[in-house]
């Protein structure tokens, strides 16, 4: 599902020239049994229609056949860590990408990306030495796609997360995306804040470390967010996009360290 709003913007004022961009509203997706379509399209409409950002004038919503094997993964294990303040979240973003090898031009241009009050629809690359962004549409990003959790798999981590009292939609949906971003050798890491205004956690992921909630990333109402994959310097962009947008991937098992 991909909700949106146009808006119109005059870009020359002599002669009154308008140009109709989209602005992202809401985005959902995931793997399901034929059976549950008509429930899971609901949910998604209602989604769309009652979102923070705003009532959206377009609302696509895809179903489509996966007919490849999905490749079985396991969630990433989740923590909350403390903070108090963006700057803070700042701090602890930095260091953390720091002490896995990515420059601080890497880390000074992700920031860019996750502070722009111009949201992407997607997520952009960034190379971990050089620093450069390496997503062919800079607008559109890379989305995505192709990712679900089992039955059995999302039951225990229900439980686990409700114990965390964290059980929420957004949580759930956040750590299987990150968790199939992650799987891929190329990855070192991801970082993410919501463009929702009143969700002010974000988090930031890797295969050693898991999935690390970091509160109070961003001032509350504000509506700017972005999404980050940190790659390896010779990762081949072509395959990892192939990857993440084409891919079916589903989580099979929850850790639980």
């Amino acid at each position: 599902m991909r909700a949106s709003k146009s808006r119109s913007q005059k870009t020359e004022v002599r002669n009154q020239n308008f140009k109709t961009y989209e602005i992202h509203i809401s985005g959902a997706e995931g793997i399901y049994e034929e059976a549950e379509i008509l429930k899971i399209v609901k949910g998604y409409t209602k989604r769309a229609l009652d979102h923070p950002r705003g009532k959206p004038d377009k609302i696509v919503i895809t179903i489509e056949e996966i007919k490849q094997e999905p490749k079985k993964i396991q969630l990433l294990p989740v923590t909350t860590l403390r903070c108090k303040s963006p700057d803070e979240a700042k701090k602890i973003i930095f260091q953390m990408l720091s002490d896995i090898g990515v420059s601080k031009k890497g880390i000074n241009n992700s920031f860019k990306v996750l502070n722009s009050q111009k949201t992407m629809r997607g997520a952009s690359l960034i190379l971990k030495e050089s620093g450069i962004r390496v997503e062919p549409d800079k607008e559109r990003g890379i989305r995505v796609s192709r990712l679900g959790i089992e039955k059995s798999a999302e039951k225990a981590l229900a439980w686990k997360l409700s114990k965390m009292r964290i059980n929420t939609t957004t949580v759930r949906e956040a750590l299987i995306l990150a968790s199939k971003v992650t799987s891929h050798p190329d990855v070192t890491a991801e970082i993410c804040i919501s463009d929702d205004p009143d969700y002010t956690t974000g988090y930031i992921a890797t295969k050693k470390l898991g999935y690390l909630r970091i509160p109070n990333i961003k001032k509350y109402g504000e509506k700017h967010g972005g999404r980050v994959f940190i790659v390896k310097e010779d990762t081949d962009i072509d395959s990892l996009i192939h990857y993440l947008e084409k891919i079916p991937v589903i989580v099979s098992g929850v850790r639980f360290d």
